[in-house]
């Protein structure tokens, strides 16, 4: 059996399919020199409506970045003289810029007395304060969160250390500058609402020895709080140095150790405690 019997039909339909090409190519060339005659006529229309691009726009100066001054630090006591380990503290502080640019604070537990200095070390100003009625260096964990009945006389300390101050405002309302606010310790005027205590007494004695009668807090005298502590280490950050007095000065200051001696020339909530 032959199996040729169907190519008649392939070769009509291949006819067809040529005749189809054809077409399409008579097609194509029709149409492309109506494009050229089209072109020819009205190209000059499309060229006039063609837009120019736009200029790229001019540089913008940037000014230059002026970095800040660099603060030029000294320790500088003035006519004051201090304990030893404030003045090593201080001259740490001060070498190691361990301040930043805020000004600081220092407090001497064992002599119940404050130092204030600008962020370049010049002391502004001292004073007697109050502390903690219990001695100590450490605090209790949580007593933040303590109500003053709750508290144990042991309890009533006044933390060492280095802490990072801010302002704020306590329960009544009233300026404090917050030394460890977990603690619920800040600095803030004198409480004399309990006239038994007798603070403002022991303010004005010559000796620190009665100078523990707080919660913890530092309780420090109007006057003082109004014109120094308050428009320096009050507008803001700060940082506050507070010194042993049971534990060495390195176990909380380490880089102190080495520092001589200088010589002394020339937002939160209201958990204050009193």
């Amino acid at each position: 059996m032959r199996f040729d019997d169907t190519r008649p039909k392939d070769a009509a339909a291949g006819a067809a399919r040529r005749d189809i090409l054809s077409g399409l190519g008579q097609g194509a060339l029709i149409a492309a020199v109506a494009l050229a005659v089209l072109y020819g006529a009205f190209g000059h229309l499309l060229k006039r409506h063609r837009t120019t691009p736009a200029a790229p726009p001019p540089p913008v100066a940037v000014a230059p970045v002026t970095p800040p001054p660099a603060i030029q630090r000294r320790l500088d006591f003035g006519t004051a003289k201090a304990p030893a380990d404030v003045t090593r503290v201080a001259a740490w502080a001060v070498a190691q810029a361990d301040n930043g640019d805020r000004p600081f604070a220092i407090v001497d537990k064992r002599g119940a007395s404050l130092y204030v200095f600008d962020v370049t070390g010049k002391l502004l100003g001292t004073s007697p304060v109050l502390l903690g009625y219990a001695a100590g260096d450490l605090t209790v964990e949580g007593i933040g969160n303590k109500k003053l009945e709750d508290i144990k006389p042991s309890e009533r300390t006044t933390p060492a250390g280095r802490f990072q101050s801010e302002p704020g405002r306590n329960a009544h309302d009233q300026d404090v500058v917050w030394v460890d606010y977990d603690a619920a310790v800040s600095m803030h005027r004198v409480i004399n609402s309990n006239p038994s205590e007798r603070r403002l007494q022991r303010l004005a004695t010559p000796t620190p020895a009665d100078n523990r009668i707080s919660w913890g807090c530092i309780n420090v005298p109007v006057a003082f709080f109004d014109t120094t502590l308050w428009p320096n280490i009050g507008k803001g950050r700060g940082v506050v140095y507070v010194l042993p007095e049971r534990l060495p000065l390195t176990a909380f200051f380490p880089g102190a150790a080495d520092t001589p001696t200088l010589a002394q020339a020339g937002g939160h909530g209201n958990r204050a405690r009193p």
